[in-house]
């Protein structure tokens, strides 16, 4: 059986990666391609589902099950007093979960898993936090090394101003607070999300990288036909 294609998109917070992901959802959907939405299921769900009768999986990380809900509930919280270390290992933990009972199943299976944040996220934010790891001790973890060796097979970094971010994270309905939704902070993060370092590491492993714009005046419709657009391509080539 054909492997699946496996397509990850991440970037700053706000800068347009749950809308990217959602539209290849309903993009794929259109097709009368059966689609698991993993965002959905645990919004009523834990645990992780049988994925044999669907074609296409979209998936986020953190999970909300498990470490994951730990993750997003309490351990990235405002006013959180775990370590920086533990929060990077509990990611790890996370997304090998992850990658185990969903990822490389479906793409054994020859579907289409398109994810929102991953191990880039880990690799780009937790070495900026005090009493961290290097991001070579980020990238060693157990959980991070396996997932680098199941790396994407198309990458998608979405590129946007550091302020246009903060606009649109204030503008939320749900304030989640988190401790990495502060301009300072979000300048340091593009500044890695564009580097030539982030994008060498996983062409290195087989990934093709593409940086995509949601700045204004790019609207949310540009962005998710922008994104189709990217992925279509990536098909044509196999």
């Amino acid at each position: 059986m054909k492997r699946g294609l496996f397509v990850k998109i991440d970037g700053l917070d706000g800068s347009g990666k749950g809308v990217a992901v959602t539209g290849l959802r309903n993009w794929a959907a259109s097709k009368s391609l059966k689609v698991l939405d993993l965002r959905e299921y645990w919004k009523d769900n834990s645990g992780f589902p049988n994925i044999d009768q669907y074609d296409v999986i979209t998936s986020a990380e953190p999970t909300f099950t498990g470490v994951g809900k730990k993750i997003r509930e309490e351990m990235v919280a405002k006013g959180s007093n775990h370590t920086a270390k533990a929060i990077a290992e509990a990611f790890a933990e996370d997304r090998k979960t992850l990658y185990k009972n969903v990822i490389i199943p479906a793409l054994q299976q020859g579907k289409m898993v398109f994810q929102e944040r991953g191990v880039v996220t880990s690799l780009v934010y937790q070495p900026l936090q005090e009493d961290s790891y290097s991001k070579e001790e980020i990238a060693q973890l157990e959980g991070n090394a396996f997932c680098l060796e199941h790396a994407p097979d198309l990458l998608i970094l979405t590129v946007v101003e550091p302020e246009v971010v903060m606009q649109r994270l204030e503008k939320r309905e749900k304030q989640d607070e988190a401790i990495f939704e502060r301009l300072e902070f979000q300048k340091k993060v593009s500044e890695i999300y564009r580097s030539s370092w982030l994008k060498e590491l996983f062409e290195a492993k087989g990934s093709k990288v593409h940086y995509l714009d949601t700045n204004p005046p790019n609207t949310v419709d540009d962005t998710i036909q922008n994104t189709i657009s990217i992925v279509k391509k990536m098909l044509q080539k196999e």
